[in-house]
């Protein structure tokens, strides 16, 4: 998202030999996607050559599943994605099949509401479902959905909270006067006790999961399924919703165009989204295994 100066030179790689991974996990937006929500031809040949060696790759985004058209030709083998930060596993092989869901519970939203209200006058919110998104009237709509709801957030999350209604995955909470890094930090001094608060917008919009529910904490189950150990993990992000899956792998790269506390949490550091820099480092760890198998 390009909030630090982009790395144009080689990756920092980090100290020691570069493991050979059983798994890649990588962010979309800012990470494996141009600024132009394109993958690149390289990209395109590097994820299909890690499958290929046998590496499995998951995409683990912010994004929910509807949005994930711009990578399910490029899924191999599994299928599956990480979806919402976490909140959902996706089968792409089965028409974005939710595979498990990790759902805020209403009530716990509500009370995030109503904290946030009192801190931070005029935040505006969106409850995004596992059956699509809808916002309040004050909310920005970044992507147009033409069937949302709108109507206050307290309505949303109290309409037909029975046992039939869909899962709630994340709350979406935006202001449009505070910093975002300020915003982030206010909202989590509040309300962090409550639920789990990022964000992977350049804006101030936060997202808002259950207690304990990030893209670390879902990969981390997908790779105990595995048999796969944080060692055997090479993952790579640009935003602060990255951080704890950067710190939980064994191998992880902050993009050139990374957040600060991205680069912070990172082992290493390749060079930006739009230099493909995921590519960068999936060429060299299988050049250099294959280099080892000679």
């Amino acid at each position: 998202m390009g909030e630090d100066g982009s790395v144009t030179s080689a990756p920092q790689r980090p100290d020691g030999p570069t493991p050979t991974p059983r798994l890649i996990a990588t962010d979309l937006d800012g990470t494996l996607l141009r600024d132009d929500k394109s993958v690149s031809l390289r990209t395109v040949a590097a994820l299909a050559a890690a499958e290929e060696a046998g590496i499995e790759v998951f995409f683990v985004t912010g994004r929910p599943a509807r949005w994930m058209d711009v990578v399910s030709d490029h899924v191999h083998g599994h299928g599956l994605a990480i979806c919402a930060n976490g909140a959902a596993v996706v089968d792409l092989h089965a028409g974005r099949k939710f595979v498990q869901v990790r759902a805020l519970p209403r009530a716990t939203a509500l009370t995030v509401v109503d904290t946030l209200r009192a801190s931070a006058p005029g935040t505006s919110f969106a409850v995004e479902m596992t059956t699509g998104i809808n916002y309040e009237p004050l909310y920005p709509p970044f992507f147009q959905d033409p069937g949302a709801h709108v109507a206050t957030a307290e309505k949303l999350l109290e309409e037909d909270a029975d046992d039939t209604s869909a899962p709630l995955l994340k709350l979406l909470a935006h202001h449009a006067e505070l910093a975002p890094d300020e915003f982030l930090a206010l909202a989590r001094s509040v309300a962090g006790g409550y639920a789990s608060i990022t964000r992977s917008s350049p804006t101030a919009l936060l997202e808002i999961s259950a207690l304990g529910v990030s893209k670390a904490s879902t990969l981390e189950l997908c790779c105990a399924e595995r048999g796969i150990s944080p060692a055997e993990v090479v993952a790579f992000g640009d935003m602060p919703n990255d951080v704890e899956m950067l710190r939980w792998a064994g191998t992880s790269y902050a993009m050139g165009n990374a957040h600060p506390d991205v680069i912070a949490a990172a082992s290493g550091r390749t060079v930006a989204n739009n230099e493909d820099g995921v590519a960068v480092v999936i060429e060299r760890i299988l050049a250099e295994r294959a280099a080892h198998q000679r």
